[in-house]
Order: structure tokens, then C-alpha cells, then sequence
């Protein structure tokens, strides 16, 4: 059974720091990726960052480049999202997922949720200003 949970949200001030854990199991194949969204009450749901396990790869949303980190460990198979100078619009739902078979960024649109197989079931960012 394939499964995603993340953790490591909570409550933050503006210019602090969080680490997201993703752990992940069940995978078949080598070539997935991982990706980061958040949805904020009242709007859709956003992608932030994705890394590919074939290449290293890693995709960021404009919003956040230069603020956030995406990692992995593939011996805890755990994907991290290691978020810096956090801003009160960074508040949201955070969720990870997974595409099983990632050829490459022109045929699989990273940021957009239906490109995604398997959903984590969501963590909580709060950013006080």
C-alpha cells in the first residue's frame, strides 16, 4: 500500500523557520517525485516544490525560491521541505504527494495537483505576523 504522512507543522512568527517531513512508502519504481502543495482557506490548492528521485531534480514555485529547501533521504524515505523567512502568506495547509513514473518536467506539469497520483493527508503552517 503506498502512503504519505507528513509532519512538522505549527505554529511560527514571520521570519522563522520549519522543517516539513514527508515519509513515504510502498513505491514500485525508482523514477517518482515527490511534491509539496498548500492550500490557504478560500483558495486552490498551490504547488510549491518538487523534487525527482531519477535525477535529483528539484522545481519551486516563484513565491518561495530563495525561502525554501526541498531535500530527501532515501534511506529513511522521507522527503523534506526545510521553509526559511516565513511570511504570513506562507499560511496554509501544507500536503505532499507523489507522482509513481516522473519522465521529465515537458511531459508531466510538477505544479499542478492532477499531475499527482497519491496524496498525504495534510499539515498545518501558521505563519503570525
Amino acid at each position: 500500500e503506498v502512503q504519505l504522512v507528513e509532519s512538522g507543522g505549527g505554529l511560527v512568527q514571520a521570519g522563522g523557520s520549519l522543517r516539513l517531513s514527508c515519509a513515504f512508502s510502498g513505491f514500485v519504481f525508482e523514477n517518482y517525485a515527490i511534491g509539496w502543495f498548500r492550500q490557504a482557506p478560500g483558495k486552490e490548492r498551490e504547488g510549491v516544490s518538487c523534487r525527482s528521485n531519477g535525477d535529483g531534480s528539484t522545481y519551486y514555485a516563484d513565491s518561495v525560491k530563495g525561502r525554501f529547501t526541498i531535500s530527501s533521504d532515501n534511506a529513511k524515505n522521507t522527503v523534506y521541505l526545510q521553509m526559511n523567512s516565513l511570511k504570513p502568506e506562507d499560511t496554509a495547509v501544507y500536503y505532499c504527494a507523489a507522482i509513481f513514473v516522473f519522465a521529465s518536467p515537458d511531459h508531466v506539469d510538477w505544479s499542478h495537483p492532477t499531475s499527482y497520483d497519491v496524496w498525504g493527508q495534510g499539515t498545518q503552517v501558521t505563519v503570525s505576523s
